[in-house]
């Protein structure tokens, strides 16, 4: 039985910096494009990213994004959540996982394939070649792979 006030959840977003991206990953979250973020939505993506969050993790996050407790998660409301920084290591651990999340074979790289198989999961139509343009557009090393600081470094470009 969960105390109130002593919930953790993971912010997937914190690394936004912009409402053009906290908007793309809104529509990313809304499948139907209504305009509303549902329970079954957030678990469906969760899913697709391959995350095993709980129904009951599924519940508590709706219930702290979910501000006007209309059962459902709004654009200014998940937006609120996304620049809301109260955590003291300036979400680097909900980036590290969210690279954890495209990184599919946990090597510490996501090449692009895995960033091909994720954007798909997520209802992304795009080619190989599309992934590899993205690939290259932050692989500052020029290796062919995005590493963990340049996934830092893109996900902090304004």
């Amino acid at each position: 039985m969960a105390t109130e006030g002593t919930t953790t959840t993971t912010k997937p977003c914190e690394y936004l910096q912009d409402m053009e991206e906290v908007k793309k990953v809104f529509s990313r979250f809304d499948t139907n494009g209504d305009g509303m973020i549902t329970g079954d939505e957030l678990s469906g993506v969760l899913k697709a990213l391959g995350s095993d969050t709980s129904p009951e993790e599924v519940i508590r996050m709706m219930d702290e994004i979910d501000t006007d407790k209309d059962g459902c998660i709004n654009i200014e409301e998940f937006a609120a959540f996304c620049k809301n920084d109260d955590s003291l290591d300036g979400g680097a651990k909900e980036m590290k996982e969210a690279f954890d999340l495209y990184d599919q074979d946990h090597n510490g790289r996501i090449s692009a394939t895995e960033l091909h198989q994720i954007l798909n999961r997520l209802g992304q139509s795009c080619t190989i070649h599309d992934c590899t343009r993205m690939i290259t557009s932050v692989d500052s090393d020029g290796d062919g792979y995005v590493c963990f600081e340049e996934f830092k470094k893109m996900m902090g470009n304004k």
